[in-house]
């Protein structure tokens, strides 16, 4: 994977500051920004946010520090059939480390060159099949590279210009230079189109790309090294670039852009390269490994059990798109061929399904040699791939570390431990009984000065110029060490921070969109799309006037990262309702809630005129329509929500838990009582932007919002367990990780048993309590804490980063 200085280049929660002031050209506000270091800080958040009330508010409360270590928040996906997801066995089944079978080198080609090894694999059945193992040499764009190891132990074997194997000293190629690449040269008004294109610096890589393609030209494309070309923001320029591709290096090289409009221009396959395969055109056949899909004809799709790998994927201190970018940019094709149930959090241990089109069991866990902090394993072959929302639920197992209970003053170690078990049992047993308001957690409003909410709420307001300025906001703490005038050596900011507000305070005060930008670090992809956009020339004009295109600015944010702040207003709303309906009503089911309608058609008046024959008239077994074949099958993934009655209210078939709020739309129903009247009245507040509920269309159709509903109450999908620790040492670890558990059964040492850990003198004097929890999908693990610990009780860690935008 990446080096780990890399993964840890930017710190995972940095303190949140004060709201943005200042003006400027397409604004970048200074905001201030002092660090809030308490948990009462954490409270007015909350408040912020909407989440306000408690079921059990009378229950005492405890303080404890979540993720002082990664290994202290253990997430294990719980798939559809109820089963927790463990990684069992990092490996394919029935291969060991040392791979075995008759291993060849066989001629691919007609020219005799060897390129791959074919392994016979011992498999059940009457024939065995044959698996592709790539080759290890690798090309880079200027056509030098490093041959693969024999079975021997001997140099490498390496083509030469008349198609003859030759054995290079020292792993080098021996390899004379082709006449034909020496001869080879790009037309002077061709160069002069790529340059004004491109640049110069990477017309230079694209044309050493193309010799490297024209010396190796039975080469697969991977072995090419790809170029990636300075962002395009100008449409017409980029269709420009890809003709000018097409037309000047035929049948060579293909380009496709990236998410940042950034151009990857890479070699074609193979067997559509110019002048490739002639001679073999008549013999295809014999050849079908060339293609794209190769492992499809070999490897029998259907006999493994589907053309979808699926496998376990463990992960600590990463994000889920980290691992799974790095797989992709391995195996080939980037992320797109990935698939998995939901994302995970990053500083934790995590275990979920992953999925991948096309590819072997052998070749993915090849990968497992190369990853960092990460395993591979339990692979399966299905008919069909994950998506989104293809989960039950996930499993917890928090520790909080150096907690403390109400009333143990004066207290010694014992005590202090019987108080623990009283008060977290308490706690532990209302709690899986009485459930817990289902709030959005803090997360979904962003830890930085302008919260997502805001952004969402402005662009709803169609004040689409504050919600950029909001997005190009930044700390004058970050800039000053930035410029290297920090007078706080407390406050450690990251370099990324540093340069973000470095790059932005150029974007504000000079305007110079390049400038910033070859500052700006990568990840903060919403900034740098905003002034890529800003400071780019009008295609159809000619000029630069783009610095007042807000509306261009934000559409050129990903589009799932531009959702991300009108969601968080809805989910702003929804938690402000929430606590207002248990203030108003509590756990009592009321006239005019709202319960969805596919969950309870058994118990509505005409249930049983709905329900499906089994047999006709004439005695004939009737056979309903199910899946694809069902007309009313595309009704079924719409949730429709209706209201209840007075009467059904009060009849005991519905209980809290059955209850919904909807998230503002124009395609949901609002409660028929007062609290569909406060909807009203909170999002026509200054607080609430003075919209209306009942007006959530906008021009703008990506920010117009269907709406959505919401459980009001959750509780967990089994009983709670814990467990009271006293310790010494703040390393000590309490529950074992999957990947722990895998090597102590593979008799492997525990990675932590070699790690230098100081000794602390003394007894124990510090206790932990260890929490297994399982919530369903989209359910918050902080929101489910914040109510068994009640109001500050959650202390998160806090990193020596703290300086923020």
């Amino acid at each position: 994977m990446s080096e780990p200085s890399d993964i840890n280049a930017r710190p995972a929660k940095r303190a949140r500051l004060d709201e943005p002031s200042g003006d400027a050209l397409p604004k970048a506000p200074i905001v201030s920004d002092t660090p809030a270091n308490t948990n009462d800080h954490d409270l007015e958040r909350e408040v912020r946010a909407g989440i306000t009330e408690y079921v059990c508010p009378d229950n005492l409360g405890f303080t404890g520090v979540l993720k002082q270590r990664y290994t202290d928040f253990l997430v294990n996906e719980i798939g559809l059939d109820g089963e927790v997801l463990h990684l069992r066995k990092a490996g394919v089944e029935g291969k060991s480390e040392k791979k075995e079978g008759a291993v060849v080198v066989a001629k691919e080609n007609a020219n005799g060159n060897p390129k791959r090894k074919i392994e016979a694999l011992e498999e059940s059945g009457p024939v065995a099949k044959l698996k592709l193992e790539e080759s290890v040499v690798q090309e880079t764009t200027t056509g030098s590279g490093t041959g693969a190891v024999q079975e021997n132990g001997a140099a490498p074997i390496t083509e030469a210009e008349n198609g003859t194997a030759n054995n290079a000293p020292n792993g080098q190629e021996a390899v004379e230079p082709l006449k034909e690449e020496e001869a080879f040269e790009v037309p002077e008004t061709d160069l002069a189109d790529l340059h004004a294109i491109f640049g110069e610096e990477t017309t230079k890589e694209i044309v050493a790309l193309v010799r490297a393609i024209r010396r190796k030209e039975d080469r697969k494309a991977k072995d090419f090294r790809a170029v990636i070309a300075p962002p395009i923001t100008d449409k017409d320029i980029r269709t420009r670039a890809h003709q000018s591709l097409r037309r000047i290096f035929p049948n060579l090289l293909e380009s496709s852009m990236e998410a940042d409009q950034s151009v990857r221009i890479k070699a074609v396959p193979p067997k559509e390269r110019k002048g490739k395969n002639k001679k073999e055109r008549g013999d295809r056949g014999n050849n079908r490994e060339n293609g794209p899909d190769r492992r499809k004809g070999q490897l029998a799709w259907e006999e493994l059990g589907g053309e979808y790998l699926h496998f376990t994927l463990y992960k600590e201190n990463k994000d889920t798109m980290e691992v799974i970018g790095f797989l992709g940019s391995k195996l080939g094709g980037g992320k797109n061929p990935f698939s998995f149930a939901g994302t995970k959090d990053r500083r934790a241990c995590t275990v979920q399904r992953v999925c991948v089109k096309r590819q072997t069991a052998e070749r993915v866990n090849h990968l497992n040699k190369m990853l960092f902090s990460a395993a591979i394993g339990d692979y399966s072959y299905e008919k069909h791939d994950l998506g989104l929302g293809d989960l039950k639920g996930n499993e917890f197992v928090i520790t909080l570390r150096d907690c403390h209970f109400q009333s143990e003053e004066g207290l010694d170690l014992e005590q202090r431990v019987k108080l623990a078990n009283d008060i977290v049992s308490k706690a532990i047993t209302d709690f899986s009984k009485e459930g817990f308001i289902n709030y959005y957690g803090l997360q979904r409003f962003g830890s930085f000065a302008a919260s997502t909410d805001t952004v969402g709420l402005k662009m709803l307001q169609n004040n689409l110029k504050g919600a950029v300025e909001d997005l190009l906001a930044y700390s004058e703490t970050a800039l000053a060490a930035a410029e290297g005038r920090s007078e706080d050596p407390s406050i450690l900011i990251s370099q990324d921070d540093r340069n973000r507000a470095k790059a932005l305070h150029i974007w504000k005060t000079t305007g110079k969109g390049n400038a910033a930008l070859d500052i700006l670090p990568n990840k903060f992809k919403a900034e740098r799309s905003i002034v890529q956009h800003l400071s780019s020339r009008n295609s159809k004009s000619g000029r630069y006037d783009r610095t007042s295109d807000w509306q261009g600015a934000l559409q050129i944010i990903p589009r799932q990262l531009r959702l991300m702040y009108v969601h968080a207003y809805q989910s702003l709303v929804w938690n402000t309702v929430a606590g207002k309906r248990w203030s108003t009503y509590g756990s009592k089911v009321v006239e005019g809630d709202l319960v969805l309608v596919h969950e309870h058609k058994d118990k509505e008046a005409t249930a049983e005129v709905a329900t499906k024959d089994s047999i006709d008239q004439d005695g004939e077994v009737v056979i309903n329509p199910a899946g694809d074949d069902s007309a009313l099958a595309a009704d079924d993934q719409f949730e429709r929500a209706r209201a209840l009655t007075a009467e059904e209210a009060a009849s005991g078939q519905y209980t809290i838990f059955d209850i919904v709020l909807p998230q503002p739309g124009f395609d949901v129903e609002y409660p028929k009582n007062d609290i569909g009247k406060f909807y009203e009245e909170f999002m026509g507040s200054e607080r609430g932007g003075g919209l209306s509920p009942h007006n959530m269309r906008r021009p703008w159709r990506e920010v117009s919002l269907s709406g959505g509903y919401r459980k009001f109450l959750a509780r967990p999908l089994q009983a709670l367990e814990y467990s009271v620790h006293s310790y010494v040492r703040p390393e000590e670890q309490f529950v074992e990780t999957d990947l722990q558990k895998l090597r102590k059964e593979e008799g492997k040492e525990d990675a932590q048993k070699g790690e230098d850990v100081e000794m602390a003198d003394g007894a124990a004097n510090k206790i932990a309590v260890v929490i297994k929890l399982q919530l369903g999908s989209s359910q918050y693990a902080t929101m489910a804490l914040r109510e068994l610990m009640k109001a500050g009780g959650v202390k998160a860690f806090k990193p020596e980063f703290m300086g923020g935008r």
